[in-house]
């Protein structure tokens, strides 16, 4: 982890949304803009999107990838889509990339992850670094100032089969939501006006 990682201070509460609810994406999208906006915008901001298409369930940190390429917002700089993914074999050296290519950046992980049955479907943003391939017992580098989970299916056991057996209208969802609330918390976090009443209402 790079040093602009630790001298960022993101102290905001973790946050969490159920991606089925009504308007989920602009709900995460206004707590992502209030975090955005504890960064400088001379720094970039670089959304790391963890997981492999080799696995239903590890797919929604690239497919989230994907969808934010494809609306090409200029603020943000995204590594891992379904045709470049990152992942725990390339992991290590995807971040030395990033870190010579962004050395100042805020650096925000999008990853997949098991949970309790009655949290399947919660997408969760929370303070600190991701340490990815830790449900599947990998030792793999932290990524993030902080970080965006989604919880695909049930964890505690088998986990490998569980992430290959997961449905993929929830994965599919799930990036959908978190990648239109991004790009949406960009434009908050762009204009002070609308984003004073994110803030305050």
């Amino acid at each position: 982890m790079s040093t602009s990682d630790n001298r960022k201070d993101y102290s905001l509460p973790p946050f969490k949304v159920e991606y089925r609810s009504e308007n989920a994406d602009e709900h995460l999208a206004g707590h992502l803009a209030q975090r955005f906006r504890l960064n400088q915008f001379d720094d970039d901001l670089v959304i790391v999107c963890i997981g492999t298409d080799r696995s239903t369930g590890d797919a929604l940190g690239p497919l989230v990838g994907t969808k934010l390429l494809a609306q090409s917002s200029r603020f943000l700089q995204v590594y891992g889509t379904l045709e470049d993914p990152v992942h725990a074999m390339n992991l290590k050296e995807k971040l030395e990339l990033i870190h010579a290519n962004h050395p100042t950046a805020t650096l925000i992980a999008v990853d997949a992850c098991l949970g309790q049955f009655s949290h399947v479907g919660n997408i969760n943003v929370i303070n600190g670094p991701l340490k990815p391939g830790a449900g599947v017992k990998k030792e793999l580098p932290p990524v993030g100032s902080f970080h965006i989970t989604g919880i695909v299916n049930v964890g505690g056991f088998m986990e490998y089969f569980v992430l290959q057996n997961t449905r993929l209208s929830i994965v599919m969802n799930m990036a959908d939501i978190i990648a239109s609330g991004l790009a949406k918390a960009v434009t908050l976090a762009s204009t002070p006006s609308r984003f004073d009443s994110v803030l305050y209402d």
